[in-house]
């Protein structure tokens, strides 16, 4: 989201935003005389209203059923990003206190657009309202962009945000990078939706084990575990990836599917509460068949997460593990390959582009 703050300095309201390499800043408006808690309010609201407004594309309506269903998830989110077109009204006309009390949207969007309405309000300049609905008008637009998969401007921000659905567009467009490089480059994280660009990862890896798998003669699903015993890896995500990959999953299921667990488990959800309690009794299982002591079996459920992902970062952190995963298939197959190291990784790249490219129908 873009944050909104007070320079008090030159008493300006200044807009910044995250872009993958570093944070942005750009003044919105030289602020006619206010008082500092009069600019902090309307930051603060329009910061707020940028969250809500943020979250329309974080949580899609086609990430929670049928948005045609009244009154269920995916129909509230989807009526939450129409909301889009009350925010102008919202805030050139908003509701003010009354004898009868205070009118509240129970829309995040709306309610945020009226509470940055108030802030104007106390202002009472009419070319500085006209100044804001302009900005939360880009603002809007650049979410609109980052649907679309078009990440320029201030849509940048979204290399830093999950969402349990990805672009086509740049699921290609990483797919391309990684043809360029098949162990990751930074504009992976820079220039892309990190889901999209785990979509692509996800197929890269899958095509890496399996080539490493050959010359390694193991399961494609256990080379990164055979890797890090070379090297410390993540070995836990890459491993559930690549078994779901040799089950059958496509690569856009198993990233939207992992990336939706941790969003549920940041808002204090558990997506699969059988599926945890499975997990936990195979942990207790293991406990007993190795006959471990209790300090051990605490250590090792201790390590348990209901989310494999980082929840205040799921799909960054997802695309970080699965190069990491690739990177453990080069190690793997550089322990089986003859010749010096530079050799061995060009020869590595060129099978795992063969593999990728052979089916490169499968990404989705």
């Amino acid at each position: 989201m873009t944050r909104y703050a007070f320079d008090a300095g030159r008493n300006a309201l200044v807009a910044i935003w995250a872009t993958g390499r570093g944070d942005l800043s750009e003044t919105v408006a030289v602020l006619p005389p206010v008082t500092s808690d009069q600019a902090t309010s309307l930051a603060s609201n329009l910061t707020t209203l940028s969250r809500f407004q943020w979250r329309t594309y974080t949580h899609p309506a086609s990430a929670a059923g049928d948005p045609d269903v009244p009154n269920s998830e995916a129909w509230r989110r989807a009526e939450e990003r129409r909301n889009f077109k009350e925010v102008e009204a919202g805030i050139r006309a908003p509701h003010l206190p009354t004898e009868e009390g205070l009118i509240v949207s129970y829309s995040g969007v709306v309610e945020s657009a009226h509470r940055v309405g108030r802030a104007l309000h106390g202002i009472d300049i009419e070319t500085l309202t006209d100044v804001i609905v302009s900005e939360v008008e880009r603002e809007q637009a650049a979410i609109e962009s980052a649907e679309l998969g078009d990440l320029s401007g201030r849509s940048r921000q979204a290399v830093e945000m999950s969402r349990p659905d990805v672009s086509p567009a740049q699921v290609q467009a990483a797919h391309e990078l990684l043809r360029a490089d098949p162990l990751g480059s930074l504009e992976l994280f820079t220039e892309l939706d990190p889901a999209s660009a785990s979509v692509a990862a996800a197929h890269w890896l899958y095509a890496a084990a399996e080539v490493t798998a050959e010359i390694a003669d193991v399961p494609a699903a256990e080379v990164v575990v055979e890797a890090d015993d070379i090297e410390a890896l993540q070995v836990q995500t890459p491993t559930l990836v690549l078994e779901r990959s040799v089950a059958g999953e496509s690569p856009t299921e198993i990233v939207v599917d992992l990336i939706a667990e941790a969003i549920a488990v940041s808002e204090g959800h558990v997506p699969s509460p059988w599926g945890v309690v499975a997990r936990v009794a195979e942990i207790e299982e293991q406990a007993r068949k190795y006959e471990v002591d209790s300090a051990t079996r605490a250590a090792m459920l201790a390590e348990f997460r209901i989310s494999r992902l980082d929840p205040v970062r799921p799909a960054l952190d997802l695309l970080e593990d699965l190069l990491d995963g690739i990177r453990g298939c080069l190690l793997l197959y550089a322990a089986h390959s003859a010749g010096d190291d530079d050799a061995i990784e060009e020869q590595f790249a060129v099978d795992v582009r063969a593999e990728a490219e052979a089916h490169s129908d499968q990404l989705f």
